[in-house]
């Protein structure tokens, strides 16, 4: 049976956005992201991390060190009592024009292949203009984690001051999955 999907950006909306973090210890989350996503779970939604890292395409780092990073992202999770479906990325260099990148739609496209979701009924939480026009070409509810780089040509549906008051919109819009 088809469940609705919460699609998340990591870097700015989960966790600390460090430039071309390539250090697993590094890793930052923001507060109240564990809850959220565990309020999220509970309501029946698929949870899926969808995010750009081109660190390892321009050679910053390697593909084994990003894997690194999302383990170390889910066991902070997990001890939380929080957990994700799925952490699919795109690890390309933004000139290789890959379907993959953001505000590409390979990534979710890829989670469909995976995952039974109900589109119309899902969501997909970011702090740029890239996740927004991601969503909307996905006819996905698209909510921007409010930042310094604002709205685009293509409106959010909500803008959240924080990760909390997006999973609250969330729940609110579509309490029974």
């Amino acid at each position: 049976m088809k469940r609705p999907c919460v699609f998340l950006d990591r870097d700015g909306t989960i966790c600390e956005d460090k430039v071309y973090l390539s250090d697993p210890e590094g890793l930052v989350i923001f507060p109240g992201v564990p809850e959220g996503i565990r309020g999220l779970k509970e309501a029946g939604f698929h949870v899926i991390v969808v995010t750009n890292q081109s660190g390892v395409g321009r050679g910053y780092f390697e593909e084994e060190t990003l894997k690194e990073i999302h383990q170390r992202l889910e066991e902070i999770l997990q001890e939380k009592g929080a957990e994700i479906d799925a952490i699919y990325y795109c690890p390309h260099h933004p000139d290789e024009n890959c379907d993959c990148r953001k505000p590409k739609t390979g990534l979710v496209k890829k989670a469909l292949q995976d995952f039974e979701i109900d589109l119309g009924r899902s969501f997909i939480i970011g702090d740029t203009v890239a996740d927004v026009e991601l969503g909307k070409k996905m006819g996905l509810k698209t909510i921007l984690v409010w930042n310094e780089e604002g709205g685009g040509e293509v409106p959010p549906d909500f803008i959240a001051k924080d990760f909390q008051k997006a999973v609250q919109w969330i729940l609110k819009a579509d309490p029974r999955p």
